[in-house]
C-alpha cells in the first residue's frame, strides 16, 4: 500500500514538472513570435507559428491518450 502512495506522489511530481516545462516552451514560442513580428520577418514568423501549433497539438494528443489509458486502467482494476 505504501509503495502505491509513493508511486502516485512521484507521478504527481513528474506531472507538475512536465506542466512547468510545457508552459516554458509555449512562452518561448510566444516570445519568439512577438520578436519576429516586430522585426517583420514573415516567413520565420509563420514557421514559428506552425511549430507552436504542432507542439500544442502533440501535447493535447498525448494528454488525451494518457487520459484514455488511465480510464482503461481504472476499469481493469
Amino acid at each position: 500500500m505504501g509503495q502505491d502512495i509513493r508511486k502516485k506522489l512521484m507521478q504527481d511530481t513528474d506531472d507538475e514538472r512536465d506542466i512547468m516545462l510545457i508552459g516554458k516552451i509555449y512562452k518561448s514560442f510566444e516570445a519568439l513570435e512577438e520578436t519576429l513580428g516586430k522585426l517583420q520577418l514573415e516567413e520565420p514568423l509563420f514557421i514559428t507559428y506552425m511549430a507552436k501549433k504542432s507542439f500544442a497539438d502533440t501535447v493535447f494528443s498525448q494528454i488525451k491518450h494518457n487520459n484514455e489509458k488511465a480510464q482503461v486502467q481504472r476499469l481493469i482494476n
